[in-house]
């Protein structure tokens, strides 16, 4: 498999073990029916404003493995400084971040070099929340496409590469070059594990339709149900005999009468039919609506429901998939002025989304810009009666007055007269990244609170996150799992020691211990009669 060289690889290849591990940091929580309410709403929304890569890495203890979706609009690294979201791996955060982990090597790499360094450990942490059946969508343009796939090769494996989709991201492209008009952007997209699950596209449109018959078939005999309704029929007795059109014949095999346009009996029917019974009463069970209209009696039916299309690679207005001109404006409208320099509409992260996504699935947008990917989840929620949850990541000043803002307008309702649009309602609560989990002497930093650190051992342990709530009763167990329990031994004020006389702090049975405390007193023989493993406060406490 081909593989990609650039400067400054070496540094970054691991360099995601090395990111700090910090707390979120709750500054208020939002509602849409309580807006004075501030406390946390416990939605499973969130906007996060901070670094990108050290938020990925804040998210991995509740969330490794359980994002459904991921959706980011990185940078394009075109070179153009002007716009409010700076599309330049040249931004000053860029480069001192470029500059603490590459080096001074770091001041020969070309802007293409830079934008892999910062790429790399992003893609990493992501690889790691997505869930084994998850898909990543990658916006990008041809500044960077061909690296980019060699990358995601490189991260995601290249036997998990499905597409790249062309979206016709505008209908006027403007004359920048003299050999093409420039109308379309690509989204990449890879599986954590590719399988044998087909994407979803759009529904068919509901039609109806006397697809139930075929010219060539041989006569077959079906039984349809009473209270057909919309018969198009008078009242009164129909006799059993030889009805149809030019195209059909078909035979009522016994008499059926029709009351207030419904059939009170079932109907015998002899016909050119490609449906079998079976499949005309699987059907009816799925919904399928069967109508008699005319006394051709020949049927016809309208689903309830379509088996999603496989969607196409090229994604345009046919597919309902909206350009970045009424994207724009609908971000004007929301916020009664233009704030933000070519956003995504709300309809093409939707239509990606609903490719993998059940009603109650995760997605994560780690390069968040203005909040479409929320807007989307939020639409998708109101349509179907979801409870789909949104993940924003924000490292630019304007999460909290452009990103934020946006969800808030969205979920309250926004626009005036014909433009005004109704809220979806939801919630969220926005977070901005706290103090590290360990200080400059890579000790415990104890400001972050008790619960934080709990949660952050027992995720070291196990990869999974601590949803056990701590009783006074068992104040030191974190949770058992696997068979082994899980204890942190640990007050604030004092040095703990485990020993013979505080082996009570053991509160559930189990076929293992792992127990953090500061010392211990036992000796192999104990710990090892009595199967505890102990670790060291901080020393033992991994780092990832």
């Amino acid at each position: 498999m081909p593989t990609l060289t650039w400067i400054g690889k070496d540094k970054v290849v691991n360099h995601h073990h090395d990111v700090p591990y910090r707390v979120l940091e709750h500054k208020y929580g939002f509602r849409a029916e309580n807006d004075g309410d501030r406390t946390p709403t416990e939605s499973g929304n969130k906007i996060i404003h901070g670094d990108n890569l050290e938020a990925l890495k804040s998210l991995l203890p509740e969330y490794e493995g359980r994002v459904k979706c991921i959706y980011i609009d990185p940078p394009y690294n075109t070179g153009n400084e002007k716009w409010v979201y700076n599309d330049n791996v040249n931004d000053p955060k860029i480069k001192k971040w470029l500059g603490e982990v590459v080096g001074k090597q770091g001041e020969d790499l070309s802007r293409h070099d830079k934008w892999l360094c910062m790429m790399y450990p992003r893609l990493k942490l992501l690889h790691k929340l997505l869930a084994e059946d998850g898909a990543i969508f990658i916006s990008i343009d041809d500044n960077e496409l061909a690296n980019l796939k060699l990358l995601c090769d490189e991260i995601f494996g290249v036997n998990n590469f499905i597409d790249i989709f062309s979206w016709v991201k505008t209908e006027t492209p403007a004359n920048l070059s003299y050999k093409t008009k420039k109308s379309i952007e690509y989204i990449i997209c890879y599986q954590k594990n590719r399988n044998d699950i087909k994407f979803r596209g759009l529904e068919k449109e509901s039609k109806s339709s006397n697809g139930l018959m075929n010219q060539t078939n041989a006569l077959k005999e079906l039984v349809f149900p009473a209270n057909l309704v919309d018969t198009g029929l008078a009242d009164g007795i129909y006799t059993a005999g030889s009805y149809g059109t030019d195209s059909y014949d078909i035979t009522l095999l016994d008499d059926v009468k029709v009351k207030n346009g419904i059939f009170t009996t079932p109907i015998r029917l002899l016909g050119k039919f490609k449906w079998s019974q079976a499949n005309l009463d699987k059907e009816i069970s799925n919904g399928t609506r069967i109508s008699i209209r005319t006394k051709a009696f020949s049927p016809s039916y309208e689903k309830a429901f379509y088996e999603p299309e496989v969607p196409w690679n090229i994604i345009n207005r046919s597919f309902r998939v909206d350009t970045n001109e009424v994207a724009s404006t609908i971000l004007t409208t929301i916020f009664g002025k233009k704030v933000f320099d070519f956003p995504k509409p709300a309809t093409l992260i939707s239509y990606l989304i609903n490719f993998v996504c059940d009603t109650d699935d995760i997605i994560l947008d780690s390069f968040a810009g203005s909040g479409t990917t929320a807007h989307a989840v939020l639409n998708l929620n109101k349509k179907d009666g979801g409870n789909r949850k949104f993940i924003l990541v924000e490292m630019e000043d304007y999460a909290e007055s452009i990103t934020a803002e946006r969800v808030r307008r969205v979920m309250q309702g926004y626009g005036e007269g014909k433009n005004a649009t109704a809220g979806t309602g939801g919630a969220f609560d926005y977070y901005e990244l706290g103090e590290p989990m360990f200080d400059e002497e890579k000790n415990l930093n104890e400001n972050i609170g008790e619960e934080k650190i709990r949660e952050y051992i027992y995720y070291t342990e196990t990869k999974r996150h601590l949803e056990r709530k701590r009783t006074e009763a068992s104040k030191y167990l974190l949770d058992t799992h696997n068979a082994t329990g899980y204890y942190f031994y640990y007050e604030r004020d004092r040095l703990t020691t485990l020993g013979i006389d505080t082996l009570h702090i053991v509160t559930e049975r189990a076929e293992q211990y792992v127990i953090y405390a500061d010392v211990c007193t036992l000796s192999k023989e104990d710990m090892a009669a009595k199967n505890i493993v102990f670790k060291k406060i901080p020393r033992d406490i991994k780092r990832f």
